[in-house]
């Protein structure tokens, strides 16, 4: 019998096919099409007169979770330029250190991170120029600020009274219409995907989610920008009763170790009356809180 003909070797998809499936399947309400982030130079172009103001996106890993005896072990920072709107005109090249802690690392970090004693040994951050990009910055953004900044702080001080916004914590993002607050969780519903748990996959997708245009044609950007200007006030229920910590705690405040006191930041205009309910609920006439106006510049601080 004859040899049946061989069939051909399936031909490998383009970029362009595969772009042109993804338009495809994302047209059906059965499918979710998400996109790996690539380094982008702008995501706007810049408005004539419109003056521009730097942003610096940063994120840290870590030895572990305490802000005193754990180091940084990689520290990446990207600039990028924003309009009076809100709007990306511009994106940096990132810029990524490690440091050598000079301890031995959990096995948890490294399974975390990818980073090993190996990886690390030798290593340190150039502080002259981490600081001369974080100088340069109107407003340095993490996505978790409160766990970030001290560690930047205590590592490199010459940059601790610049000023701090949280991507994770001030917008709404639930009244923006997202769920949850994870930066990987948040840049899937925008459409994006990447590798986390690396500094430098990180700031990307932060600058990504920060350029993200919501219904109402503003950016996250934006509505960070408005949310960070606001000014704020630190409550700090200094000697509360014990037998209030559940009070406490179901409206929000959060237990400091370090200071033993229950704490929450507030808007500036609700002071007087969070005051009010701690007077009446919490102290009920023995003792009252401190409270301490907050700024962009002081907010998460560590204590």
């Amino acid at each position: 019998m004859p040899a049946s003909p061989q069939a051909a070797a399936p031909r490998a998809a383009s970029v362009d096919d595969l772009a042109r499936a993804a338009d495809f399947l994302a047209t059906s309400e059965d499918y979710r099409v998400l996109r790996k982030l690539r380094p982008i130079a702008r995501f706007h172009v810049p408005r004539p007169g419109s003056e521009g103001r730097i942003g610096v996106a940063l994120d840290v890993e870590t030895t572990g979770l305490d802000h005193e005896a754990d180091r940084i072990i990689e520290l990446a920072v990207q600039r990028f330029r924003y309009d009076d709107a809100g709007r990306i005109v511009q994106v940096g090249q990132p810029r990524v250190w490690r440091e050598d802690p000079e301890r031995a690392l959990d096995p948890r970090i490294t399974k975390l991170t990818g980073l090993t004693n190996a990886t690390l040994e030798g290593q340190a951050i150039d502080e002259a120029a981490a600081i001369d990009i974080l100088a340069s910055a109107d407003l340095i953004v993490a996505h978790n600020a409160a766990f970030d900044r001290p560690f930047v702080d205590r590592r490199l001080p010459a940059i601790a009274d610049k000023a701090w916004a949280c991507s994770m914590a001030e917008p709404d993002w639930l009244e923006l219409g997202f769920d949850g607050r994870a930066l990987a969780y948040l840049v899937s519903q925008c459409g994006w995907f990447y590798e986390g748990h690396r500094a430098e996959n990180d700031i990307l997708a932060l600058i990504y989610l920060l350029a993200h245009g919501l219904p109402d044609g503003r950016t996250v950007m934006a509505e960070l920008i408005a949310r960070s200007e606001q000014p704020g006030c630190r409550v700090n229920a200094v000697d509360a009763p014990f037998g209030a910590k559940d009070l406490l705690k179901a409206r929000g405040y959060r237990w400091n170790a370090i200071m033993r006191f229950w704490s929450k930041e507030i808007p500036e205009v609700e002071r007087d009356a969070e005051e009010l309910w701690l007077k009446t609920e919490v102290y009920t006439g023995h003792g009252s809180p401190a409270l301490h106006p907050v700024t962009a510049c002081d907010r998460y601080k560590g204590l």
